[in-house]
């Protein structure tokens, strides 16, 4: 049997509160000192056992349990009072079916029964109270119209609650309900508040009611399936860039100073035109300089021929050789000192109007030329997507300076080596455009979608993540 209280020892708080007569309900300060034994232990279960011995000292009976909903059961969790010569797994036992039978009728359920009160079912209050020949009462615990556990009160006398009783039971449920939820769910892993979340989520999905819940799940339903189940078309994203279809650099010629410029960049250019000119007067005085040498060495190969001096005149006609290339040289020199547009185009790259006068190097890039009808367009494909790429799928093009207008392009050429930018490993793709709208110029960029067949929409937005996971697993060893 359970642990008999002491006939002599002085009356319990609530024993005095029940000879004085209680009040229906209970005042603030007490519920304030409910909460506050709950809430000033750190675990759950040391809070709902200073909770229980708090409050049985504003219910009268003699023993308090709080339980809560594990696996569809009620297991007791803390006790008011400790038990001792009964063995404790049988009476949790009964107090945790006690609770069952009082969150099976959602309602608050009590043994003995008054005369004239509702009938419900209470086998398991009468095994429970019957063990000491007392009473029995079960609150049941809800938040959101949702049962998570029960208190249970036990008398070892034949003391039955009242309705007095029950209501001021009925106020600690609802006030203190929530706050045992709270930290229950706190101390509970991640898995547990997760599933406990879609248990719920189950069961306003399939009860009654919830209209619109049902019609949002099965339109997300469809939703899913229609993104696992129908193809869509596929297309790759890349950035873009277009650019003359030949591009032609025009150096400077020798090691010099710039004398002239008459282009600049956006400037439309005929064959033939001068576009720059380098300075000419060191390449004259050079070429002076060998029309002299030529003559001197010319003059001294006819004086030795007339003198029939053999040795003399080789000399003479070998450096007069040598003068004449150079002179050959210094006139080449002096024709590519005027830099000439090579075709009809626009000068797409070389500002060179506040450089005039400055020096250049031989080889340098001083303009670039590029026709002004005739386009070809980059597209930087990820190497991740290059695999999916063929020549002659089409694509569609849409520049940022033309932003309403989308250009149909057809890949031409795959480059078969990888380029490193920006952090980005891309293969160059190559592609045709199918016309060349008014105000498309070399240097505009975009983005540009290239058709490559027909996958599920699941697919599209998982595909590089789980290649991703792949290449991880694989280099891990997994």
């Amino acid at each position: 049997m359970l642990l008999e209280p002491d006939p002599a020892a002085p009356p319990t708080p609530f024993a005095a509160a029940r000879r004085t007569g209680e009040r229906a309900e209970i005042d603030a300060d007490r519920l304030l000192g409910l909460q506050s034994g709950l809430l000033s232990q750190a675990g759950f279960v040391a809070g709902t056992t200073a909770f229980a011995i708090e409050l049985a000292g504003l219910v009268p009976c003699d023993r308090i349990a709080v339980g809560m909903v594990r696996r569809g059961r009620v297991q007791v969790v803390a006790l008011s009072h400790s038990l001792s010569i009964r063995p404790a797994a049988d009476a949790l036992m009964a107090i945790g079916a006690a609770m069952d039978e009082a969150l099976e009728q959602d309602a608050s359920v009590r043994y003995p029964e008054p005369a004239g009160a509702r009938p419900r079912v209470t086998a398991a209050h009468a095994a429970l109270a019957k063990q000491d020949g007392g009473a029995a009462l079960s609150v049941p615990l809800a938040h959101l119209g949702e049962a998570f556990g029960a208190l249970a009160f036990v008398r070892d006398r034949a003391d039955p609650f009242s309705d007095q009783d029950i209501r001021r039971c009925e106020q600690v449920a609802r006030a203190i309900g929530p706050l045992l939820r709270l930290k229950h769910s706190d101390e509970r892993p991640w898995t547990g508040r997760m599933l406990e979340s879609l248990r719920g989520f189950l069961q306003r999905a399939t009860g009654r009611g919830n209209l619109s819940l049902k019609a949002g799940l099965v339109l997300g339903l469809a939703a899913i399936a229609a993104a696992t189940l129908v193809p869509v078309e596929y297309r790759i994203g890349a950035p873009a860039r277009v650019e003359g279809e030949v591009q032609r650099a025009l150096v400077a010629p020798v090691d010099g100073f710039l004398r002239e410029l008459n282009a600049r960049p956006g400037d439309r250019v005929q064959a033939g035109q001068v576009l720059a000119e380098m300075a000419q007067d060191d390449i004259r005085l050079e070429q002076r300089k060998w029309e002299s040498e030529l003559a001197q060495h010319e003059n001294s190969a006819a004086s030795a021929l007339s003198r029939a001096d053999r040795g003399q005149f080789v000399v003479s006609q070998a450096r007069a050789d040598e003068a004449r290339a150079q002179l050959e040289l210094a006139n080449a020199q002096l024709v590519r000192a005027r830099l000439l547009a090579p075709f009809d185009g626009v000068v797409i790259a070389g500002d060179l109007s506040q450089s005039l006068g400055a020096p250049v190097q031989r080889g340098e890039t001083l303009l670039m030329v590029a026709p002004a009808e005739r386009f070809r367009l980059l597209v930087e494909v990820d190497e991740r997507d290059i695999a999916e790429l063929r020549v002659g799928q089409p694509g569609t093009l849409v520049l940022g300076a033309l932003i309403g207008r989308s250009m149909p392009f057809t890949v031409s050429r795959i480059t078969p080596m990888a380029s490193a930018r920006d952090g980005r490993n891309f293969f160059d793709v190559e592609g045709r455009l199918d016309g060349a709208p008014d105000g498309l110029r070399p240097g505009l960029q975009g983005i540009a979608r290239i058709e490559a067949g027909r996958r599920t929409v699941a697919w599209i937005w998982t595909h590089r993540l789980l290649d991703w996971a792949r290449l991880a697993a694989w280099s891990w060893g997994l």
